[in-house]
């Protein structure tokens, strides 16, 4: 049993090692309308906005128009959704199957019930933006220098709709700062807010890219690899305390399923580190 299948998105939420016995009680829906309209999807598209904002007023810092900007995020933030959508699908395809064994797409199509997966949004997010580029004739890299800024405000503002829809959290623990969350048998369970700790490692992130790499920037790509090599850093520690992480089907290693994020946030960060250093040393001569 995993608890993500026993934690109800309404439970309550308390942080008994920080503020005793408080509970936060509110829904997950802000309004009750048709499917309703979810805090999740709210938050993730006010950090894309923000994201936005903030990339377009940094364009000519990095040798772009605004219009730059703006045209490549209109094609990559659907195309980004797309992409988390279905890479959550291909690991999590039995969820989608009616009683029958076959593929029921009507629930796929079903987003609001919850389903993105973080690395599938950003590989489509970046492939599209890439064939953008090349049709509106503006650098690529230099877009990418700029665009990881908004990348990390919506996914540092998008996780904390993963707080009010009670996922995206750790395993049992008994740390200070523990989250406390209560099954539908109204069994509580204290485990690591691991939204948060992802939501604070891209807030550290973003300061670096902003404040000291940027204006220190020897090369188009320099901020691109660095966040490759910070979130793929994050994600293999956070990961590793996930409750609900997407296995690589079947795969073992000494025992324990091949977790997906885990496993490409690792080759991630070593890989981008790399060519960062190499690329560093390239522009130091």
């Amino acid at each position: 049993m995993r608890l993500k299948d026993v934690i109800p998105s309404t439970s309550p939420i308390a942080f008994p090692g920080l503020f005793g016995d408080r509970q936060f009680t509110a829904s997950n829906k802000a309004l009750d309308i048709g499917h309703g309209v979810y805090w999740y999807g709210i938050f993730i598209a006010a950090g894309l906005l923000l994201g936005l904002w903030f990339c377009t007023k940094q364009a000519r810092r990095f040798r772009l128009r605004e219009d730059d900007i703006t045209d490549g995020t209109l094609w990559a933030m659907p195309m980004g959704i797309l992409g988390a959508r279905l890479y959550y699908i291909v690991f999590y395809l039995d969820l989608y199957r009616a009683a029958d064994g076959s593929l029921d797409f009507g629930r796929m199509l079903r987003i609001w019930d919850g389903g993105l997966a973080i690395y599938g949004g950003i590989i489509a997010a970046f492939l599209t933006a890439y064939i953008v580029s090349h049709v509106k004739g503006f650098p690529y890299l230099a877009a990418m220098d700029d665009a990881v800024m908004g990348v990390l405000i919506g996914q540092m503002i998008g996780r904390w709709g993963n707080f009010m829809n009670r996922e995206a959290f750790g395993s049992v623990t008994d740390v200070p700062w523990r989250m406390r969350l209560w099954a539908s048998t109204g069994e509580a369970y204290d485990v690591h807010p691991t939204f948060l700790y992802e939501s604070l490692w891209n807030l550290v992130g973003f300061l670096l890219i902003w404040l000291v790499l940027t204006k220190r920037r020897r090369f188009d790509g320099q901020n691109l690899l660095f966040y490759l090599f910070w979130y793929g850093l994050g994600r293999t520690w956070i990961e590793g305390l996930r409750e609900d992480s997407l296995h690589l089907f079947d795969l073992t290693l000494f025992g324990a399923p091949v977790r997906v994020s885990q496993a490409l946030s690792a080759v991630l960060a070593v890989g981008s580190a790399a060519a960062l250093t190499l690329r560093l040393r390239r522009a130091r001569r």
